[in-house]
């Protein structure tokens, strides 16, 4: 891999990578430390990229890694950094409103954040970023039925707290 390869197919994956890091260390600087050591890999196995037959999965995967081990050996404490806004406002929201979103949004943070791990990675890359069922596969290296049935679990919990929460009034 050249140069003008690397910042063609590796450099514009940079903003996926942070994101999906960013899911599983929940700490603004150490995604972005993630992603940097990531590209810095990628950089150094240019010589092995004709043998991956999927750049970005493999980009994909090495970030799933070194955030986990970063997790692992500095005992990070999760915070919460998700941050989604509904794009369904309109022009004038009361204040009241602005802050019923804010803590739904909370709220779904919070839950999401207490899946279990599989099921939170397949959220964040099928819901939020986008994938495919196959390329979550891919970049996970789990089969394409186990990628569907923790979805599925994982939106049915999320939806059943929400009914939950609503049914009591909280």
């Amino acid at each position: 891999m050249d140069v003008k390869r690397f910042k063609e197919e590796v450099l514009p994956l940079k903003n996926k990578l942070y994101r999906f890091s960013l899911n599983i260390v929940k700490d603004d600087e150490l995604a972005k430390d993630v992603v940097q050591e990531c590209l810095i890999k990628v950089w150094e196995k240019r010589e092995d990229v004709a043998q991956i037959q999927n750049l970005e999965a493999w980009c994909m995967m090495i970030t799933k890694n070194k955030s986990l081990d970063k997790l692992r050996s500095k005992h990070v404490k999760k915070t919460d950094l998700f941050e989604v806004e509904l794009d369904t406002r309109k022009e004038k929201d009361t204040p009241y409103v602005m802050a019923e979103r804010s803590e739904l949004m909370d709220r779904i943070q919070t839950m999401i954040d207490d899946l279990p791990n599989r099921q939170r990675e397949v959220m964040q890359l099928r819901d939020i970023e986008g994938y495919s069922y196959k390329e979550i596969a891919e970049n996970l290296n789990i089969d394409i039925n186990l990628v569907k049935t923790n979805l599925f679990r994982a939106r049915r919990k999320i939806k059943e707290s929400l009914i939950k929460v609503d049914a009591y009034g909280l």
